[in-house]
Order: C-alpha cells, then structure tokens, then sequence
C-alpha cells in the first residue's frame, strides 16, 4: 500500500521547537520579525523612525519619535495584556496546530503548567484567530454540501432528533479539485436550516461561480441567489445515501470530525463555542500540506488580530453526543 504523503510528510519536532522557542528572548525576537517584517511602524502615525526602551517591568517598548506614541511587541495582538510568559503562548500554539484531533484545556493546563481558567481562555483565543482567518476566504470551484449537528443528547432529555434545543446547526462544506480530491473545508454553524440561513451562509463561505453539490434539502437550493450553481442529489436517508459518490469527502470529514471531538473532548456544552471547535479542524485541515511551516503561520495569524477579550466559564468541556 503506497503511504500517504501528507501523513509521512516531515514536521516540526518538539525537541526542535524547543530548541528555537525555549526563552523569552528567542519569542520575542520571533514576535517582532512576524509582526513587523519590514521594520517597526507606529500604529497611530505609520511612521517608522523609532527608538527602543523599557518600562518598570523591563519590557521592551518601542516609542514613535514623531508623536511619542509607545508600544510593545504584544499591544494589539491577541497576546495583549496576557500574564503568561511567551514561551507558554508558543508552546501552545505548537500543540494546538500540531495535534490532528486537537488538544484540550485541560490537556493543555497539564502541559504548560497553568491554571484551567488560563488554559481555557488561551485555548479560545487561539481558536478565535483559527476562525476568524478562514472566515474571510470563501470556497470556490466544486463545493460538495450537506447539513449537520453538533450535539443532541444529553442525561434528562428525552426529546432528540433536529429539534433538540441542545443541537448546534451547522454547514459542513469541501471544496474539491479537478479530480475530485479535497482541498478546503469549512464549518459553519447556523440559525437554522432556512432558505434565509442558507443564503447568508452561502454569501459569506462561496465564491461566485462555485458549483456546490448538496443532497435533497430544499434550503440549499438558495446558494444560486450568490452566483453559485447547485447540483441536487435527492439521496433519501440510511448508510448507503451516505455513501454516494457525489458526497465522499463531505461525508468523509464529517466522520473525522466527529472522531476527532469525540477522542479530545469530554464535550462541548456550551453551543456559543461550537463555531470555534469546528473552526479549529478546518483550519489545520487547511494547511495540512505543511505541518512544519503550521506553528508559525499560527503565530503569524495571532500576531495580526487584534485583542479577543472573552468572560471565562466556570464548566469543563464535554462531548457532543449525537450527530446529524
């Protein structure tokens, strides 16, 4: 059996990683080459005529000499205001992007050494950035579709099935090539499976032009309003409808997914968070083809959205237990 290249392909080691990212020094000079690879520009003035100092803590500012304005090398990030060294930062931005099923917050406060609360909230602000950097890039070309829920059952309910209250709607949409092999994905969660829903996913997540193929669900039909052509397969229900050739790698990455949350997390419970956990498979799916270039393109992303502050809960994740 051949192996599969992207599976076998070369990757970041952790003792390599380590090597490079050990110290406070060595990520900060990393930050302020990613953030600012032309040079240091002044946020307010865009200049770029500047000179370095510290403040009582001995961080490293840099202070406009046009209008004095300082700053440092996290203001502005998603690192802003943290209290955790950047070597902890960096090393969980290595294991968020170099584990295929994910990693959770409580696997991740074990291996940095934080607090949960800690964890939890840099784990979703890394997340934030893994959505909000494939929410911009629409798919285009082939697009096969379908619908799909994240949770459904809990302990006390009785009433499951799609009106489950507990149920978090969501798109699952791949985009293929010429051959018909996957190249992106997106999850998107949405209200509702409504013509109106549909139509403002479609206008987000395809390009004009894009020929989407979607199983017998009447909302779909609305992705010709965006300047998307639409090929219906009526499939019916069961297994083999799942099995459509038509369907293949929608139906395959709903199976991983659904995997890969399963083998990670004890669960997700709240459902304001679910575009986050799909967002973060989709984004290392992505850019599977070069894992060892995945931990700095991470960095480069966190580096240029600007601050995610969010409330932490007090309740652990836990598993999603039924899927549409």
């Amino acid at each position: 059996m051949p192996i599969n290249p992207i599976q076998f392909q070369a990757s970041l080691s952790l003792p390599e990683f380590m090597r490079l990212y050990t110290s406070q020094q060595q990520c900060e000079d990393a930050l302020v080459v990613t953030r600012w690879p032309q040079g240091w520009r002044c946020p307010r003035y865009e200049g770029a005529h500047h000179w370095c100092t510290r403040d009582g803590h001995g961080r490293r500012l840099w202070q406009c000499a046009a209008c004095d304005y300082q700053c440092s090398v996290t203001a502005g990030t998603i690192f802003e205001h943290t209290r955790l060294p950047l070597p902890k930062w960096f090393l969980a931005l290595y294991l968020i992007s170099q584990s295929k099923n994910g990693i959770s917050a409580l696997a991740l406060r074990r291996q940095l050494g934080v607090s949960y609360k800690a964890a939890w909230l840099l784990k979703h602000k890394v997340l934030e950035v893994m959505r909000m950097r494939d929410e911009s890039r629409p798919l285009c070309g082939r697009v096969e579709i379908d619908d799909a829920y994240l949770g459904g059952e809990r302990t006390g309910h009785a009433h499951g099935g799609r009106g489950a209250l507990n149920k978090t709607a969501f798109v699952a949409a791949v985009q293929t090539d010429e051959r018909q092999r996957p190249q992106r994905m997106r999850l998107t969660p949405v209200v509702g499976f409504t013509n109106e829903a549909i139509e403002q996913w479609a206008g987000k997540a395809l390009a004009a032009g894009a020929q989407v193929i979607s199983d017998g669900t009447a909302c779909f039909a609305r992705v010709s309003q965006v300047g998307a052509s639409h090929e219906r397969h009526v499939t019916g229900g069961g297994r083999q409808a799942a099995q459509l050739p038509a369907f293949k790698w929608v139906n395959t990455m709903l199976g991983n997914v659904k995997m890969a949350l399963a083998a990670t997390y004890h669960g997700i419970k709240h459902s304001k968070y679910g575009a986050r956990y799909l967002a973060e498979f989709a984004y290392r799916f992505n850019r599977r083809h070069d894992l060892a270039a995945l931990p700095m393109r991470l960095l480069r992303a966190a580096a240029t959205t600007k601050p995610q502050p969010m409330r932490i809960i007090r309740t652990p994740e836990r598993v999603p237990a039924i899927w549409g």
